[in-house]
């Protein structure tokens, strides 16, 4: 790439890092709003909230996982200017391959036995239930199976991973063409109208995070072809005021529909709450790419570069110190808000301690966690001799 390109591709670069800080806290809070609201969830607090925390938690996941893949479309585009596909793969299996493995194995396991023990299904010691972890495959949370093949929360690796060796070869053959072409209200209109399709038609398909998995691919695509370029970026400056109201009527339009409960399947009704969610989906996530490139692309220095190593480590742990404290005390008899913060400081504390002064500092353990390991310098030899 020339140095403007180059530029424009480090410029924007930044704004997607932020992206990805954040939406990463967003679900470290959805995960600990899940303990508490009246959704299935591996471990469930004694007293459930269909309030404020019930909101919160259909406001995150309307969007944020759509927006997590979205931005990773954004990623492969860049990527591919710089590595072939070999090199692309390699990437890909050591980023993602090694911690969804090691969360597979290692991290997933006490998990599925705490989910068990408090929902009355298995009765013994973590010990006694290893040996159970890999009866029958892992599908839904009160399920059957135990061995969860895609890392329980992890899934977002498994499939981000699966998309990339999918659709690999034709982005490579396809990565430098451009798309100069301005992106107007048109193309906006018929991107909506295909998310909609697709989320009505096959949704209840692979239901995770929200989304069906070909929705979440669908987005990724259009990530890689649509929202990395030029125009599409020009289209979100310009439209920022109109997708935030967009963004935000349907999205109170939808908490308060969810609050009342989904229309039943097949009915108009139906087909007007899966266009709401999709209107709120795609209007969010243009909302949050405009907030990004208006105020955080050049919003660059040491919090930004410790923000976006710790993500990835972040991303993989939170779920199984959420579950482990959840599990320790969702039996006491304290009240939602009491138990709220308590969680929340917590997961904090033990994520941030954990990730500080334990996983940035091994190089086995980065790996693991989705980092880069870093070279350790070598001591001088006149250093070494004295």
């Amino acid at each position: 790439m020339n140095k403007s390109v180059m530029s424009s591709a480090s410029a924007r670069q930044t704004d997607l890092d932020w992206i990805r800080i954040l939406m990463t806290l967003v679900v470290v809070l959805y995960h600990c709003s899940m303990f508490f609201n009246p959704q299935p969830w591996h471990v469930k607090n004694n007293e459930l909230d269909n309030g404020f925390i019930f909101a919160y938690t259909n406001l995150a996941v309307n969007g944020m996982m759509p927006i997590f893949f979205a931005v990773s479309g954004i990623s492969a585009y860049y990527s591919l200017q710089k590595r072939d596909s070999k090199g692309f793969l390699k990437e890909r299996l050591l980023r993602l391959g090694v911690p969804l493995a090691f969360g597979v194995f290692v991290l997933s396991p006490p998990q599925v036995y705490m989910e068990r023990s408090s929902h009355h299904q298995f009765a013994g010691s973590l010990l006694d239930f290893l040996p159970h972890y890999f009866d029958g495959l892992y599908l839904n949370i009160g399920g059957q199976g135990n061995f969860a093949f895609a890392g329980l929360h992890l899934w977002y690796l498994f499939f981000l991973l699966l998309f990339s060796l999918l659709t690999a070869p034709l982005f490579v053959r396809t990565k430098r063409a451009r798309a100069e072409k301005p992106f107007g209200i048109r193309h906006f209109a018929l991107m909506l109208v295909s998310l909609f399709v697709l989320a009505a038609l096959v949704n209840d398909a692979g239901n995770l995070g929200g989304w069906g998995i070909l929705y979440y691919l669908t987005i990724y695509i259009c990530g890689f072809y649509f929202f990395s370029k030029e125009p599409f970026q020009a289209f979100v400056r310009r439209s920022g005021l109109a997708t935030g109201i967009g963004a935000a009527s349907s999205t109170l339009i939808f908490i308060l529909w969810m609050r009342h409960g989904i229309p039943a399947s097949g009915t108009a009704l139906s087909a007007l709450f899966v266009l709401d969610r999709v209107v709120s989906c795609w209007c969010g996530m243009l909302f949050v790419f405009f907030l990004a490139d208006r105020y955080l692309k050049q919003t660059r220095g040491p919090a930004l570069s410790y923000g976006m190593e710790a993500s990835m480590p972040i991303y993989v742990m939170h779920q199984p110190v959420i579950v482990t404290i959840g599990y320790l005390i969702y039996a006491l008899r304290w009240p939602v808000p009491a138990k709220l913060l308590f969680l929340l400081a917590a997961v904090s504390l033990v994520i941030s301690v954990l990730y500080h002064f334990v996983i940035r500092r091994n190089n086995v353990l980065r790996v693991l966690f989705g980092m880069k390991a870093v070279r350790r310098r070598l001591k001088k030899n006149s250093e070494s001799r004295s």
